[in-house]
């Protein structure tokens, strides 16, 4: 439902942009601003949980291979100082190198499903995982949050708008590819973790991994594919998750290269770098906020999958329920505003927009609701993990506000 408004008001962005430009344009410069600034907050901690993520893959990694077992944040902080050194030199990996490891990912994961199915998983192919018993079983809101987690990023087909050759046609061909693409990949692979695992074991052995007994994943290749590609897997996890915050470190530090250069940050976050064309001062500052976050989940000793990724991912989460909350919103006022860019299409102007707008409400009741479960600490601390992206918001409308004034 959301992205039936999204690609309908895509043609009248007259910027490439992702939710901050809706925003501006639907609902004007201060929601833009406070858009913006709820757009740093969410891929700021969802790249600080994937570094959680990513210290813990390496540690397990090399545990598997027989190497030192290490703290997580050892790991997590020296991939951070490499996506310092690509992130301000202007390096980026080649879009042929990441298109060629993400079909890997993605070929891997999907053998791995069809020797499940092949196998009849732990006892046999079932649909109970999609029965409203268990579906309701446990907690649902740390279901929707996860899912729409896995979501984060599908509005950067908008992004390249000025790189596509036709895109009124391919960008919301691409944004409804990614939509059924993500979450028919994880849904399929989901269903096949939990019938290799058998669907009454399967908490279970999932909470073996929260432990430190396992990795439900890994060990499930192990038993149904082979070691070699277990292997292959884990070293794909790697380099997916390594491609994570260097692509978040580089969309953070355009944010606010761009907001300096409306005015709205200092201006020296707004300099390119005379030799490198890069926006140097952001992405230094990008990595000083994630060092100082890595360093203080490290010194609170929190764990990596569930204090540092669930806790942030919860952040991100809500952030990015608000984004796409204030997005659909700006649909509904952009062409309420000129009813001619409307005629004849009700249903993706008005009808789908507000469809999202119930859907996106009852998704952050359900991750509130549940929130204490996903970040792992206490109802206090969930409270002001949760909150932190509506701070975001009142702190840009109020920033974006004074801007205005400002400027009058």
């Amino acid at each position: 439902m959301f992205a039936v408004g999204f690609v309908t008001m895509t043609p009248h962005v007259p910027q490439a942009g992702a939710f901050y430009a809706y925003a501006t344009r639907g609902l004007g410069d201060r929601v833009g601003v406070g858009t913006a600034a709820v757009a740093l907050v969410a891929y700021t901690a969802i790249q600080v949980g994937v570094y959680g993520y990513l210290g813990w893959a390496v540690n397990d990694v090399l545990h598997t291979f027989g190497g030192p077992s290490l703290p997580w944040w050892v790991w997590a902080l020296a991939a951070l100082g490499i996506v310092a050194l690509l992130g301000y030199r202007h390096i980026d990996l080649s879009s042929k190198v990441l298109g060629v490891a993400l079909v890997l990912e993605i070929a891997v994961v999907l053998v791995l499903d069809a020797g499940i199915f092949t196998r009849g998983g732990a006892h046999r192919v079932n649909a109970e995982s999609f029965t409203p018993h268990a579906a309701l079983s446990g907690p649902l809101g740390v279901a929707v949050l996860f899912a729409i987690t896995g979501f984060i990023g599908f509005e950067a087909t908008a992004v390249f708008r000025d790189e596509a050759r036709d895109p009124e046609r391919t960008i919301p061909r691409a944004t409804y590819l990614a939509v059924l693409i993500i979450g028919g990949f994880y849904t399929l692979s989901c269903w096949a973790l939990v019938l290799a695992a058998g669907t009454d074991d399967a908490p279970a052995v999932a909470q073996k991994t929260l432990d430190g007994q396992g990795n439900m994943l890994m060990d499930t290749a192990q038993a149904y594919v082979g070691t070699a590609l277990r292997d292959v897997m884990q070293v794909l996890l790697l380099s997916s998750l390594f491609a994570c915050v260097l692509s978040f470190h580089n969309v953070i530090a355009r944010y606010t290269f761009t907001l300096a250069r409306k005015d709205l940050l200092p201006a020296r976050l707004g300099v390119v770098h005379p030799r490198h064309h890069s926006p140097s001062v952001s992405s230094v500052v990008q990595t000083v906020t994630a060092l100082v976050l890595v360093v203080c989940c490290a010194v609170a000793g929190l764990d990596p999958l569930v204090g540092v990724f669930g806790s942030m991912a919860g952040v991100a989460t809500v952030g990015m329920i608000l984004l796409m909350l204030i997005t659909s919103i700006a649909v509904v006022a952009f062409f309420a505003r000129d009813p001619r860019l409307a005629a004849g299409r009700a249903w993706q102007t008005r009808i789908a927009p507000v469809l999202a707008v119930a859907g996106l409400l009852t998704a952050l009741w359900l991750v509130f609701s549940n929130f204490t479960l996903v970040t792992g600490v206490g109802v206090g601390a969930s409270v002001v993990l949760g909150v932190i992206p509506l701070l975001a918001l009142v702190a840009g409308l109020v920033r974006g506000d004074r801007g205005a004034r400002e400027r009058m």
